[in-house]
């Protein structure tokens, strides 16, 4: 174990001096640095979670970036960089740093980034992303908040069987909450608080990364409410209002969520360039007090087909159709209404969006160094797991 300040003087020159598999211990004080993990097996921990805080100064890219398998990065807060607070990333060049190709070759499946974990980290007011894992399978990102984010406050992207799980997170005054773009099989989002951002979560589509089209997760057992705030930067398209939003998302289902208060829908579908919304499952949700409660826009070039719903009660839907697009069979191949978003309100610049409080710190003894990651994440029990209460996580909540 290397301690920052008492070993090393900085997180950075730590990292230079941790062996695979040890541990970085920070203790409290602001760290103006932009630290890059490039050692397998290590944990990067702070002593106090709200107290150790990795500080971008709205200068520096990232917070802290994880290029190496089995990286964790736990019990610390990092704000105000220009792209993301942290990112555990498979693409990067040979000096450990975000190549400029998304694609890392010729056969990218092959070089993706195995096993990490962040864990009760704070990511806010950061230019693009708070929490971002991209080109990884096998990890986790867990009972942490982001806020303040451009793009969205949890990103996962860009890999095939993912086996990647996301839950107990809050994700708040982002552009949007948690955002997917081909993150596809084995994916399961769940036990999270995805309210009071722009868009609750997306399930997307996007030609600028690898492994299209996006497929195959289940987000189930999550609040996606009143993602009508203002306090956040503008969302890309000017989405405003929509809990969950589905752009050429395939074989997704959304089982079991708290869908309710947005404005514009509760979970919109499109396509996304040539890519229909193919599949998607909606199965006991609880939808209350959204402008529409499923609403497909999908254009006469990217027709969705398959779409269903089982037991949500009695949604509000449109086209008419989905009312009677019973799981398994769903819709047959067309497109949606013509919908035009409402206006949003103006954004807010990321550096200027209200930080939040305190959030809870990792349990356990901050001093041992943990065994190396499994080869797979935990995964939280599912099967019994009923529509959660509005209340869910809203002690975390700084709204």
């Amino acid at each position: 174990m290397v301690r920052v300040p008492d070993d090393a003087p900085t997180i950075g020159a730590a990292v230079d001096q941790v062996a695979a598999g040890g541990m970085v211990l920070i203790s409290p004080g602001t760290y103006t640095e932009a630290v890059v993990v490039d050692t397998p097996d290590v944990t990067i921990r702070g002593t106090d979670r709200n107290a150790v805080v990795v500080d971008g100064e709205g200068e520096r890219a990232i917070g802290i970036l994880g290029v190496a398998d089995g990286v964790r990065v736990q019990n610390l807060t990092t704000v105000r960089n220009t792209l993301a607070g942290v990112l555990i990333s498979g693409v990067h060049d040979a000096e450990g740093n975000v190549a400029g190709d998304i694609y890392s070759g010729e056969d990218p499946e092959d070089e993706l980034l195995q096993r990490y974990e962040v864990r009760n980290v704070t990511a806010s007011n950061n230019g693009l992303y708070g929490i971002y894992a991209f080109h990884a399978q096998h990890g986790s990102i867990v009972d942490s908040y982001a806020s303040g984010g451009a793009d969205s406050g949890f990103y996962l992207g860009q890999c095939v069987d993912c086996d990647a799980v996301v839950a107990g997170n809050v994700a708040e005054r982002n552009a949007v909450g948690f955002e997917n773009a081909n993150a596809s099989g084995a994916v399961l989002i769940t036990g999270n608080r995805f309210s009071g951002n722009r868009i609750g979560l997306t399930l997307t589509t996007d030609y600028q990364e690898a492994f299209v089209p996006q497929r195959d997760n289940l987000v189930v057992g999550n609040v996606v409410t009143d993602n009508v705030q203002a306090d956040s930067p503008a969302q890309a398209e000017g989405g405003f209002g929509i809990g969950i939003g589905i752009a050429g998302g395939q074989g997704n289902v959304i089982e079991r969520n708290l869908i309710g208060g947005n404005t514009t829908a509760g979970s919109l579908l499109s396509g996304a360039e040539d890519v229909p919304a193919l599949d998607n499952e909606f199965r006991s949700n609880a939808f209350a007090g959204n402008g529409t409660d499923v609403l497909d826009a999908s254009s006469e070039r990217t027709p969705s087909s398959g779409t269903c719903l089982i037991d949500n009660g009695s949604p509000s839907v449109a086209p008419d159709a989905l009312a009677a697009a019973v799981c398994p069979a769903g819709t047959p191949s067309a497109p949606g209404v013509q919908f035009e978003a409402p206006a949003a309100p103006p954004g807010v610049p990321y550096l200027e969006v209200t930080m939040p409080g305190d959030q809870p710190g990792l349990d356990g003894d901050l001093e041992a160094v943990p065994d190396p990651l499994p080869d797979t994440p935990e995964r939280p029990a599912v099967d019994d797991l009923p529509v959660p209460d509005a209340s869910l996580l809203a002690d975390r909540s700084s709204l």
